[in-house]
């Protein structure tokens, strides 16, 4: 939520506490100057919320006598909307630590739903069955998803305490530039200032954000969901295979994503036919190649192998039993 926003909610939360509040009292509960607090009281009026000037030396602002906030209300494809949607959270894994506070605003909407709506809802999230497996889900702790998104927002540096995939724990400075939800898992893309380089950190695995003072300038052009996708598809891992396939980066990641495989479209020969689809250089780094050879063949492209051999040898593996198997005849009944 923007910051200027924010106080404008606290102050009517104040304000909503009872009585009149001086000017200068306001000014020093929000952290900021009188002339701003007369800024937003003008936000609440333009929102319609009666908010009323006392004059004197005991003056200052308060709510009419009888105001409250109307309750929250919610249309059917509003509530179906919001109910889908922390289902489909929870599943795709962006959720927090708090991982309940789902569960609980979930259920906070359905108690004030009107019993007809209620049932059918119920009957829909009932009878609701999803294509793919949920999975697996490492959730970082809330607050430190906030501090994070906030100084990325705001181009903050930050301290972090980290532990590594090997148990090694460090204490680092980022110029954090971007928040990336993939495949249940949470990232932050930075300048590791630390190491001198450019990283990829997983939030699940920071203990502790402490903000530091000043501000950065972040680079021009960067992607952080496509840096998150691309250090996933290079690192180190127990095979390196490298393929050539016949087709663009879009058909090819239909069944290679772009966190598992980095395609390059190569140039067609000037001499080629203009009507003959180009070839694309794929580069993955895995640590099991038994899956390869069914995904290759569900492409159903023409490829070649650079490397491994061993990958070559699985693939004719595969085409073998293929070959048995649509030779048999059914037996007799």
């Amino acid at each position: 939520m923007p910051r200027p926003v924010a106080r404008v909610l606290a102050l009517l939360e104040l304000l909503q506490s009872g009585g009149t509040r001086t000017v200068t009292e306001l000014a020093g509960r929000l952290d900021v100057d009188e002339r701003t607090v007369r800024r937003y009281v003008g936000h609440l009026v333009d929102l319609d919320v009666p908010v009323e000037s006392v004059r004197g030396r005991y003056g200052g602002y308060r709510l009419a006598p009888g105001y409250r906030l109307p309750p929250l209300m919610l249309s059917d494809d509003e509530a179906l909307a919001v109910l889908l949607g922390l289902v489909a959270g929870r599943r795709a894994g962006l959720t927090t630590t708090m991982g309940t506070a789902s569960e609980t605003a979930a259920a906070k909407i359905r108690r004030v739903l009107p019993e007809r709506l209620s049932r059918r809802l119920d009957a829909l999230l009932g009878s609701l069955a999803f294509t793919d497996r949920p999975g697996e889900t490492v959730a970082p702790h809330s607050t430190v998803l906030l501090a994070i998104a906030d100084a990325v927002s705001h181009h903050r540096p930050i301290s972090i305490r980290y532990t590594a995939a090997d148990g090694r724990r460090s204490e680092r400075t980022l110029h954090p530039h971007g928040v990336v939800a993939h495949s249940g898992r949470w990232y932050v893309t930075a300048a590791d200032l630390t190491a001198d380089e450019d990283r990829t950190f997983r939030l699940d695995r920071i203990t502790e954000v402490r903000v530091l003072p000043g501000s950065f300038e972040p680079p021009a052009g960067l992607d952080p969901a496509e840096r998150v996708l691309t250090g996933l598809a290079t690192a180190p891992y127990r095979h390196e295979v490298t393929l050539r396939i016949q087709g663009t980066a879009e058909q090819i990641h239909t069944r290679l994503p772009a966190g598992v495989a980095i395609v390059a479209e190569l140039p067609s020969p000037s001499s080629a036919d203009p009507r003959t689809e180009r070839w694309s250089r794929v580069e993955l780094r895995v640590e099991r190649l038994d899956w390869l050879p069914a995904v290759l063949a569900s492409l159903d492209r023409p490829f070649l192998i650079e490397r491994p051999d061993e990958l070559r040898d699985l693939v004719e593996a595969l085409a073998e039993r293929l070959r048995n198997s649509a030779r048999r005849s059914p037996p007799h009944a």
